[in-house]
């Protein structure tokens, strides 16, 4: 006997079902339409206002905002120093083009930091975290379960409780004392925060690899290392993608541990600090703020749209142990 579905349930389950859509979708469909708005409409209500992309032109260097332009001081001083001998000239211009930087926002040079940041982290945390699934879930030595177990727990800790101990720890041995140094201890920390998670999900996965395939690989002349990047990482691809996405969206958007190491550098602000610093400039206006959180959001959501169905095999894959 078929059971009728009651009408009233499936009603309230697509209900439900949209009402989480908005709420998760809410914020990001704001943040778009902010953005696509002049300064004196970014806070108007209503999603529908006079549409102009000018934050963005800005934003990209392709057009000059009211504050880049020459104030009327600057215009009288630069074509004062037209009549001043070639030294004071010099000297002058460079005054007022140091101005003109100062009221630039460096999107693009945060944009650089953060993607080469993020990019090198997620890159180191798999190569490492290939090997150590791989031990764990193959090798057989003494005190494997211990250590396993013992990465996990690290997990456990949060940044914040970590972040001075931390400091501490890298600003003695000197890490911390010039911008290149200070790169370096937040690379090493990004691979530390995704390596329980990175050692966890391809371990199971390697797990669901029959052996016997490698056994074939090894008899027929291949050594361990050979095994692991001609079998085990083809197989893998799928947890591999998944891990490395993972690891680049830790580094991407981690703010807490870069807005302490890097804080003295700001030539070497990544995207999370630049925006934080933008918030409480003279640039503070919703629309380039807004226009900027987009321009930000982008790489992630361009990686997971192109490596989506690697992800979703990868999230389920060693998931059932059969």
């Amino acid at each position: 006997m078929v059971k009728r579905k009651n009408s009233w349930k499936v009603i309230g389950f697509y209900a439900l079902v949209a009402l989480l859509v908005i709420f998760v979708f809410y914020p990001f469909a704001w943040m778009l339409t902010i953005s696509f708005r002049y300064n004196i409409d970014a806070l108007k209500p209503g999603f529908f206002q006079k549409f102009t992309l000018t934050q963005y032109e800005e934003l990209f260097g392709l057009k000059r905002s009211i504050r880049q332009q020459l104030s009327g001081e600057q215009k009288e001083l630069y074509n004062l120093a037209q009549s001043l001998p070639k030294e004071q000239r010099e000297a002058v211009l460079k005054k007022i083009y140091a101005q003109q930087k100062k009221s630039q926002f460096p999107f693009f040079k945060y944009f650089k930091n953060s993607l080469l940041l993020a990019g090198i982290a997620a890159l180191l945390s798999l190569i490492v975290s290939i090997f150590g699934a791989y031990s764990f879930s193959r090798l057989k030595y003494p005190g494997r379960g211990t250590i396993q177990r013992g990465v996990l727990l690290v997990y456990l800790f949060g940044g914040t409780i970590l972040m001075v101990p931390l400091y501490q720890i890298f600003s003695k041995i000197g890490m911390t004392s010039n911008p290149t140094l200070a790169m370096i201890s937040l690379l090493i920390i990004y691979m530390l925060q995704t390596l329980p998670v990175s050692l966890y999900m391809l371990g199971n996965y390697f797990r669901t690899i029959p052996y016997s395939i490698e056994e074939a690989a090894i008899m027929d002349g291949c050594t361990r290392i050979e095994a692991i990047w001609r079998i085990v990482v083809p197989l893998s691809l799928p947890a591999i993608v998944t891990v490395y996405i993972y690891s680049f969206m830790i580094g991407w958007n981690e703010y807490l541990f870069a807005s302490i190491f890097i804080r003295p550098f700001p030539s070497y602000y990544t995207l999370p600090v630049g925006l934080s610093e933008l918030f409480n400039s003279q640039h503070a206006i919703w629309a380039k703020m807004m226009a900027a959180s987009v321009v930000t959001a982008l790489p992630v959501v361009v990686l997971f749209m192109a490596l989506e169905k690697y992800l979703t095999a990868g999230f389920t894959a060693g998931g059932v142990k059969e």
